[in-house]
């Protein structure tokens, strides 16, 4: 039985000692390197081409709530634009609203970033931060919408963007706090709760 229990102890040792040395020797990762495990904890590590074509990057906005929003410029929601904007100026030293125009539901964006630029400054004078045209939903969604709208990747909630003007209200921090569906208007109590 002891020499049994030796035999068992010497193998194991030795089975565990080759599988180390052949992890090192092919630089193989681990499991703690597989890029499926790494997950962003924050939208502060993020970026994104804007409108006008230079970069939003989401850690300037550290210590201000972030509201997001998937925008399109032909919807029956398009005229939240002008309650974005009034919220944006009334509260622009602790918050920062980024909308990100779509044309996943029923062809309501137009086809380059300066029709749909020019069209949010000439019907509503949005100033807040506008990203170029995205994909909010599906395989080619963008990176930030995919951290958004899944638990695996924000830690909070998982979110069905159903429509145009979806809402998602960030901390300080960068983590989410709150989904809200198109309609809930930018001027509502559930969003000016967070920022009294």
């Amino acid at each position: 039985m002891k020499i049994r229990a030796t035999i068992l102890g010497v193998a194991l040792a030795t089975t565990l000692a080759f599988a180390a040395k052949t992890s090192f020797m092919h630089n193989e990762p681990t499991a703690a390197a597989s890029p499926v495990s790494v997950q962003a904890k924050s939208i502060h590590s993020f970026s994104i081409q804007g409108i006008d074509g230079k970069k939003i990057d989401f850690s300037a906005y550290k210590g201000k709530k972030i509201l997001v929003v998937n925008t399109a410029s032909m919807c029956g929601y398009t005229p939240q634009y002008e309650a974005l904007e009034n919220l944006y100026k009334k509260h622009k030293n602790k918050l920062v609203i980024v909308g990100f125009p779509t044309d996943n539901f029923g062809g309501q964006e137009y086809g380059s970033d300066a029709e749909t630029a020019a069209f949010c400054k000439k019907n509503y004078g949005v100033t807040f931060p506008l990203t170029t045209r995205v994909n909010v939903k599906g395989a080619n969604a963008t990176p930030i919408f995919k951290f958004l709208t899944s638990k695996s990747e924000n830690g909070v909630l998982d979110a069905n963007i159903s429509w145009n003007f979806c809402k998602f209200m960030l901390d300080e921090n960068g983590n989410v706090l709150e989904f809200f569906p198109s309609k809930v208007t930018p001027d509502s109590d559930a969003i000016a709760k967070y920022l009294k």
